[in-house]
């Protein structure tokens, strides 16, 4: 790897002994509170309103996490706020393990995930400022696929691993609650593990001091966001932010809930192992599958050519669960293979709001990544709102007129993409010689 300059410290500790850790344990936390509480909080009793609201709330902290990121430039280094927010997560995780064990599911227990929430929010910060003082460009960008794997790696440990364990255990134990306890337990070890490995092998950055550019950080962000606010097109990139994935994070929050709920009760009736395989071990898969296959098409054919192909990829696999809800098969062939479909739909067509948000940035000047901070998070507000609703929303109208809702929830998603198609260039995604 390469070393220049003050970087001396990264002969001595190599990127390999900490970069695929530390996003594994970006990666883990957010599965685990995205997407695992959705159905640990349905096998805990919850209403398909209540666990769609808390669920949701619980994605607010990454939303408005660019607030308090100044806060990390001020106080402390990020090599010591990746550590010790790995380790008090660990001690959270160990926690709530031992509060599933009590016979209620009580807002101290939801209290104790949101705090959860915070502090992995907050720990992506320091680690993605971390990679930035840490590496030189050059291992940045070696080790920018290398990141992303292991990112999408806990993805799948988490979603799909981890409730399979729960899963395991509750049929050993006879208890849903032992199972949660048992399989939290082991994400609380592996956070431990990781944070007491970086103690010792994470280097001390020579730029990552503290108060170094706090001041100019707070300074930076604030011009950054009232600049953001006078862009031309905002209020049509802003309406693309918001409603873009409308369907999506409705559908999200209920589609866990509908494969868990007894057949009785208009569900699928799976099983927590068979929930951890097909949706979160497959779909998980097809997900990753659909991102990397719409990257590949958008390098060869440009965002002009693919983006309305992505934008029904996205929208229009939502179908599946209309079927599913109307036929409730009983094959776990035919649901992973609408599951499967569906997953790899959506990360066809979030590679077309990657691209124009990726677009809206270029043209930010300095603020490029203050900027894209901003529109992530206005993204993942949208998702939350939506998703708080959904819940009551489906306890009025059932699962099949839920999913026909959803269906025509897809709407908007095509008219605010409309507005925003003339800001970004026809070209753009080809690489500059083909795009010439």
């Amino acid at each position: 790897m390469p070393t220049e300059g003050g970087n001396e410290f990264v002969r001595k500790y190599s990127p390999w002994l900490w970069v695929p850790t530390a996003f594994f344990a970006e990666g883990g936390p957010f599965a685990i509170l995205s997407t695992v509480t959705v159905i640990l909080f349905k096998t805990l009793g919850m209403n398909n309103e209540q666990m769609a609201f808390w669920t949701s709330l619980l994605m607010l902290p990454w939303a408005i996490k660019p607030l308090w990121a100044p806060v990390l430039d001020l106080f402390g280094s990020k090599r010591l706020w990746m550590i010790v927010c790995q380790l008090a997560m660990a001690a959270l995780f160990l926690f709530a393990a031992g509060l599933m064990l009590k016979n209620s599911l009580s807002l101290f227990l939801v209290g104790v995930f949101l705090l959860l929430a915070i502090l992995s929010a907050t720990h992506d910060i320091a680690v993605d400022g971390f990679y930035l003082i840490a590496l030189d460009e050059h291992a940045q960008a070696f080790f920018a696929g290398i990141r992303g794997t292991f990112y999408r790696i806990a993805t799948v440990v988490m979603q799909g691993g981890l409730v399979i364990l729960a899963g395991a255990i509750e049929m050993r134990s006879g208890s849903i609650r032992a199972g949660w306890a048992g399989a939290l337990a082991v994400a609380a070890l592996a956070l431990a593990l990781i944070g007491f490995w970086h103690l010792a092998v994470v280097p001390r950055a020579a730029g990552d001091l503290p108060g170094v550019g706090g001041r100019n950080g707070f300074c930076e962000f604030f011009n950054g966001f009232l600049s953001f606010f006078r862009k031309r097109g905002v209020i049509r990139l802003l309406l693309f932010l918001l409603f873009f994935r409308i369907a999506e994070s409705q559908l999200g929050r209920i589609a866990a809930a509908f494969m868990k709920d007894p057949r009785s009760e208009g569900g699928l009736g799976l099983s927590l192992g068979e929930f951890g395989q097909l949706y979160g071990t497959w779909g998980v898969i097809a997900l990753l599958t659909g991102g990397v296959v719409g990257g590949v098409i958008v390098s060869r054919r440009g965002f002009g050519s693919t983006v309305w192909p992505l934008v029904c990829a996205l929208n229009l696999p939502d179908l599946v669960y209309v079927y599913l809800a109307h036929a409730l098969p009983e094959s776990r062939w035919i649901i992973g293979g609408c599951i499967v479909v569906e997953q790899f739909g959506y990360g066809l067509g979030y590679t077309a709001f990657m691209l124009i948000t990726l677009a809206a940035a270029e043209d930010s000047g300095r603020f490029k990544t203050s900027h894209y901070a901003i529109m992530t998070g206005l993204a993942i507000l949208g998702l939350s709102l939506a998703g708080m609703i959904s819940g009551r929303i489906q306890m009025y109208l059932g699962y099949v007129d839920f999913f026909w809702y959803v269906i025509l929830c897809t709407i908007p998603s095509f008219l605010v993409t409309i507005p925003v198609v003339r800001d970004v260039p026809r070209d753009f995604g080809l690489r500059r010689g083909e795009a010439a």
